[in-house]
């Protein structure tokens, strides 16, 4: 089954390139409100489930001991742009835990914004694992097997308990196995496991309104969307479309990118979650399809899909990243 074009980009009047990809919009009996592509071919999440990555941290109850605040959370769930902010708040979440930037299993990368990247240039620092973008997450990881009793070392390795209680929880969420055959290794070392957008876009509609969790289970989630909201440029930064879409609709909307593409989130009130992935991996046209998601369902939504306006180096416009009239279609048959 070939995916349609969801997103295409204009340089004047004509289409000078086309991303393809599928999207599923599920309720929380795991209906769908809308199927578009190839929904059913398991896929790899990436950093879009990193608010699932988190459950262990509120519900074990290592947050609460370690005194993690709403920032502390919304890093745990981020991938960030490894500004000095980004940074140091890190660095102080391993504090708590009496921990170290050595402690981290999540490797160097330069930090993804580039003004940040540029601020460390200037600096006359090398960058470190605190300014990888998933350093929040292995902080959380880390304090969550410190308090339960655990060994820290290999705590990025599937065998590991930390990863073992994800695995559980994705495996639970989304009634699969999720066996060997379907885990590869994230970026920053620690196991993901591909399913289909279909079953993605249901768990994060019961995660999103917590119908069919536990109370604890809906409570800690809770917890996290609401660090996360209070806290969005932490999740991502200035002007990145997580960030954006959080601050402007808090409380209304929940989204994460992941890498290669994909994106997931939900929308509380109305007890939809969604799930896409662009077949090229390609993030401009991964967020375009999500702004314009939230756009479409939420009608007094501002002007989202204005900042998708291609300009030259001198300022001026001179093309679009647009949605194709595949996803338009599929939009107007959406029935909320």
């Amino acid at each position: 089954m070939s995916n349609p074009i969801l997103i295409e980009v204009t340089r004047g009047a004509l289409i000078e390139s086309t991303h393809t990809g599928a999207l599923a919009i599920a309720r929380t009996d795991q209906s769908l409100a809308l199927s578009l592509g190839n929904v059913t071919r398991p896929v790899f999440p990436r950093s879009s489930i990193k608010s699932i990555q988190c459950l262990p941290l509120i519900e074990s109850g290592a947050a609460e001991h370690y005194g993690f605040d709403a920032a502390d959370i919304a890093l745990a769930c981020a991938s960030h742009v490894g500004s000095e902010r980004h940074a140091s708040l890190a660095a102080a979440m391993l504090k708590k835990i009496s921990l170290g930037e050595d402690a981290l299993g999540c490797g160097v990368h330069s930090p993804l914004g580039a003004s940040a990247a540029k601020a460390l240039w200037r600096s006359g620092n090398e960058p470190n694992q605190l300014h990888n973008n998933c350093s929040g997450k292995h902080a959380g990881m880390l304090a969550t097997a410190k308090h339960l009793g655990e060994d820290i070392t290999g705590y990025w390795l599937p065998e590991h308990p930390v990863q073992k209680r994800v695995h559980e929880i994705m495996a639970s969420m989304s009634d699969l196995p999720l066996g060997n055959d379907v885990m590869g290794i994230d970026g920053c070392s620690v196991p993901n496991w591909a399913l289909p957008l279909s079953t993605l876009a249901g768990m994060f509609a019961r995660l999103v309104t917590g119908e069919g969790l536990s109370s604890e289970r809906a409570s800690a989630f809770r917890t996290i969307m609401s660090a996360c909201w209070s806290e969005p440029e932490l999740v991502a930064g200035p002007g990145r479309a997580d960030s954006v879409v959080m601050r402007k609709l808090s409380g209304r909307v929940f989204m994460k990118t992941g890498a290669e593409g994909v994106y997931c989130g939900g929308f509380p009130e109305l007890g939809l979650g969604f799930a896409l992935k662009i077949d090229d991996g390609t993030t401009r046209a991964s967020a375009g399809t999500a702004l314009a998601l939230v756009e479409r369902v939420i009608p007094e939504t501002p002007d989202l899909m204005q900042r998708n306006v291609l300009k030259s180096w001198r300022g001026a416009e001179v093309g679009t990243i647009r949605t194709a009239p595949a996803l338009e279609r599929a939009f107007d048959q959406l029935k909320i």
